[in-house]
């Protein structure tokens, strides 16, 4: 799983047919203060989330095809399984 924030949205009438009726959104990985870490990414929206709030994503095709609820034939693999309310740590580690 790959914590991020939301940073924007892809709009695309020409894409291939396994994406077709999904939202894609860009995401940005974050470490759990929330700045950013690494490249950003498209992600298909499982969570109805939106522009700023912080998800957790899927990057494995099996997890995000049953997140879905997809066959195995689809080529989808990256997926936004949940908006995270709020991120706790240990202050002492």
């Amino acid at each position: 799983m790959i914590l991020g924030k939301v940073i924007g949205q892809v709009v695309s009438t020409e894409k291939h047919p396994d994406y077709h009726g999904y939202t894609l959104l860009v995401i940005q990985p974050t470490d759990p203060a929330g700045q950013p870490k690494g490249r950003s990414f498209i992600a298909i929206d499982a969570a109805q989330a939106g522009v700023g709030d912080t998800v957790i994503v899927m990057d494995e095709g099996g997890s995000g095809r049953a997140i879905l609820g997809v066959s195995e034939q689809k080529t989808l693999r990256t997926v936004v399984a949940g908006i995270v309310d709020a991120i706790t740590t240990d202050s002492n580690r």
